[in-house]
Formats: C-alpha cells, structure tokens, sequence
C-alpha cells in the first residue's frame, strides 16, 4: 500500500507563514513528481506548486514570491517535499492536498497518489 500524508495545516493570522510537509512511503519503486494542490468548497482543486526528482520547480503565478517548494528528498524511508508559505492572505485559505506521481512496486504502475488533506484558514 502506498501512504500519502499532508502535515502542518492550521490557522495563521495574514502576512504570516506556514510550512506544509507532504510524506509518500510505503509500495514504491519510483517517485517522479509530487504537487500541492489547494480547494475551497464549490470550486475546483487548483494547482499550487510541484517540484520534479530531477528538480524542478514549478509555481503558480497566484503564490509566486509567497510560496516555496522543496526538492523531494527521502528520509527515514519516505519521499518528503515541503511548502514554504509567507506572507499568507485571507484568499489562501484552503485546503491543501499533497498528489504524488510514483510507481507502486507491487504492481509497476504508474499513478497519481492523492492525500487526505490538511486544511489552511488564514484569518484574524
């Protein structure tokens, strides 16, 4: 089985910072790309940032200069990558999922993981 874990969610007050941790472990031969996507209710999930095993980066344009995405590094046998957000606003709020690109090593599949989410409310 493969586990996919969002941590750091939580209230934070405007124009501070959070930092958000996605772990993927379990039934992995390879990990390709992982994101942070964020939804509110009634609206579609939207893409925040990803970050590539060969490391890149990608930002959308509506966090650029706010927020940052780690390289996906493995530590204690789980992929880790990390969202470094500041100067956080009201409209941030959300919540944030983790989508992992990997492949299963029991099945050599390649898929998209899905976490359960950690929700982000920036209000004072």
């Amino acid at each position: 089985q493969v586990q996919i874990v969002e941590i750091g969610g939580g209230l934070v007050q405007p124009g501070g910072a959070l930092n958000l941790s996605c772990a993927a472990s379990g039934s992995i031969s390879s990990v390709y790309n992982m994101h942070w996507y964020r939804q509110v209710p009634g609206k579609e999930r939207e893409l925040v940032a990803s970050t590539g095993a060969a490391g890149t980066a990608i930002i959308d344009e509506s966090v650029k200069g706010r927020f940052t995405i780690s390289p996906i590094s493995f530590i204690d046998g789980k992929n880790m990558m990390h969202l470094q957000m500041s100067l956080l606003k009201p409209e941030d709020t959300a919540k944030y999922y983790c989508k992992t690109d990997l492949t299963h090593s029991g099945s050599g599949r390649r898929r998209d993981w899905w976490g359960q989410g950690t929700q982000v409310t920036v209000s004072s």
